[in-house]
C-alpha cells in the first residue's frame, strides 16, 4: 500500500520485455531472470540515490533550481524530513529496486549545534528503519556528506582547521552507527573537498597523512561496534578543487598501499568521475580487477560536449555490456557492492514522471548490457583470443618470466641466443571490436 499519494498515477514497474511500448515497463531488466547462475537483480542490485532524486533541484550556477516536488514544503525542518522518507520508499518500491543509498545531510538536517543534528539524525534513522521493515528496501551503503556545508570550504579531514577534522569524526562515527543499526552493506567514502586549489598554501604531505589517520580511525571504530560492512572510497578527478586527492583509482589505490589501508577498502567507481579523470570508464574497472579492488559502482555519464559532472542516467548498453565483462570477471561480480543511479534528471524534466523515466532507462540499460554480457562470456571469443595473444609466457622463457625464475643474466643468455625477438602478432583491435558489436 503506497504511503503518500505523489505516485498514484504511476504504475508499478514491471518487465514487460523489448517488444513492449509501455514506458513505464522494463523492456531488458527482468530481475528474475538468469544470468550465468544468478537472478539479474543479484548481479545488479539497483539502488536509488537520496541526494539527485529527492533532494536535487537542478539548480546551476546561472539560476536556482527548477524542480517543485510536491511533497516538499519549503522547509529544511526534521518534519519534512521525516515525511519525505515515505515518498523515497514509495519510489523505490514502485520502481521495483532493492535498495537505496544516502548521505546524512540527505535525509536529517543539521541542527542548531552538533548534539542537535546527532538527535535529528537519530529520528530519521528510526523512521528509515520502520519503513525498510514494511517494505524489504535495503540499504546499500551510507555516508556522510562532508563537503556541502561552509565549514569544508578547505577539506574535511584534509582541512588545516583541527576542529573540522573533529566535526567529520563525529560525522562518520554516527553515520558508521547508523549503517549498521540500518544493515548497511557498505559504508562510502567520498572526499569531496579532500583537494587543493594551489600549493603556496597547501602542505600535501601532511593533508595526505591526516587524510590517513582519518581512515585508520574509522576501520578502528567499525571493528569496536562490529560493522560488517565493506568500506569503499569513490575516486573523483578536479571537481571541485584544481587537483583532487582521490583523482581515480591508480591514485587511491597507491595511497592506500602507503598507509597500510588496502586490506580495509575497496572501490566505488563513479562512470563520469572516470571521464574527468580522462580514462574510460571500463579502464578505472579493469584497474580494480587487476588490484582485487572492486567494490561498488556509481552509474552516470558525462556529456562529451560538457567538462564537468553532469551525472546524467546512463544510456549506452554497449558501454555497459564491456563494462558487464570485466564485472563478470569476478566471482562473485561486485560482491556486496551494487548499481546505485547517481544520477539526476535534467533541470528541464519537471514532472515526477520524468523521475521514473530517468531510472527505467538506467536500469534497462545496464541490463540489457549484462544480457550482451553473458554472450561475450559463454562464446569464449574474446577470451580465448586474448589468452592466445599472451600464450608466449605459458612455456619456455615467457613461464620463467612469470615464475620469477627469470634473471637478466638468464634473459640476456636467451635473447643473444636466439639472436632477435619473433615478430609480434596482430593485436586485431578492429577484428575484436566487430566481434563484440555482433553481440550487441
Amino acid at each position: 500500500m503506497a504511503l503518500t499519494p505523489f505516485f498514484k498515477d504511476i504504475p508499478k514497474i514491471r518487465y514487460e520485455g523489448p517488444d513492449s511500448d509501455n514506458a513505464f515497463a522494463y523492456k531488458w531488466f527482468d530481475a528474475n531472470k538468469k544470468v550465468l547462475g544468478r537472478p539479474m537483480k543479484d548481479w545488479m542490485r539497483n539502488a536509488v540515490c537520496y541526494w539527485h532524486t529527492f533532494r536535487g533541484t537542478a539548480l546551476d550556477i546561472f539560476g536556482p533550481g527548477t524542480l517543485v516536488r510536491p511533497w516538499e514544503d519549503g522547509t529544511n525542518s526534521l518534519d519534512m524530513a521525516l515525511k519525505r522518507t515515505e515518498v523515497v520508499f514509495d519510489f523505490v518500491t514502485k520502481l521495483g529496486v532493492e535498495y537505496y543509498c544516502f548521505h546524512d545531510r540527505d535525509a536529517s538536517p543539521e541542527g542548531s549545534d552538533v548534539s542537535e543534528t546527532n538527535s535529528n539524525l537519530w529520528a530519521i534513522a528510526e523512521k528509515l528503519k520502520s519503513l525498510q521493515k514494511a517494505t524489504g528496501v535495503k540499504l546499500l551503503w551510507g555516508t556522510a556528506n562532508m563537503f556541502s556545508h561552509s565549514r569544508y570550504s578547505q577539506g574535511a579531514s584534509t582541512s588545516p582547521n583541527a576542529d573540522v577534522f573533529a566535526h567529520c569524526a563525529n560525522s562518520v562515527k554516527e553515520m558508521l552507527d547508523v549503517s549498521k543499526y540500518l544493515g548497511g552493506e557498505n559504508y562510502v567514502f567520498w572526499g569531496g573537498r579532500e583537494g587543493y586549489n594551489t600549493l603556496l598554501n597547501t602542505d600535501m604531505g601532511r593533508e595526505a597523512d591526516h587524510a590517513a589517520k582519518f581512515f585508520h580511525m574509522a576501520v578502528d571504530y567499525a571493528k569496536k561496534i562490529r560493522f560488517k560492512g565493506q568500506f569503499l572510497i569513490e575516486p573523483k578527478a578536479c571537481e571541485p578543487t584544481k587537483h583532487q586527492y582521490d583523482f581515480d583509482a591508480a591514485t587511491v589505490l597507491g595511497f592506500l598501499r602507503k598507509y597500510g589501508l588496502e586490506k580495509h577498502f575497496k572501490l566505488n567507481i563513479e562512470q563520469n568521475h572516470a571521464t574527468l579523470a580522462g580514462h574510460d570508464f571500463c579502464h578505472e574497472l579493469a584497474v580494480c580487477n587487476a588490484n582485487g579492488a572492486l567494490g561498488s559502482i556509481d552509474s552516470n555519464r558525462g556529456d562529451v560536449m560538457n567538462g564537468w559532472d553532469t551525472d546524467q542516467f546512463p544510456n549506452d548498453y554497449r558501454e555497459c555490456a564491456q563494462a558487464w565483462t570485466l564485472i563478470l570477471a569476478n566471482q562473485d561480480g561486485m560482491g556486496t557492492g551494487g548499481l546505485n543511479y547517481d544520477a539526476k534528471v535534467r533541470r528541464d524534466s519537471y514532472d515526477v514522471e520524468d523521475m521514473f523515466y530517468a531510472h527505467i532507462c538506467g536500469i534497462d540499460t545496464w541490463a540489457r548490457g549484462l544480457r550482451i554480457a553473458e554472450q561475450v562470456i559463454k562464446s569464449g571469443k574474446i577470451d580465448k583470443f586474448v589468452a592466445k595473444r599472451y600464450s608466449s609466457y605459458d612455456k619456455g622463457i615467457g613461464k620463467s618470466i612469470e615464475s620469477g625464475k627469470a634473471t637478466f643474466e638468464s634473459l640476456q643468455k636467451y635473447i643473444v641466443g636466439k639472436g632477435e625477438a619473433d615478430q609480434n602478432a596482430s593485436a586485431r583491435q578492429e577484428y575484436l571490436e566487430n566481434l563484440f558489436n555482433g553481440y550487441c
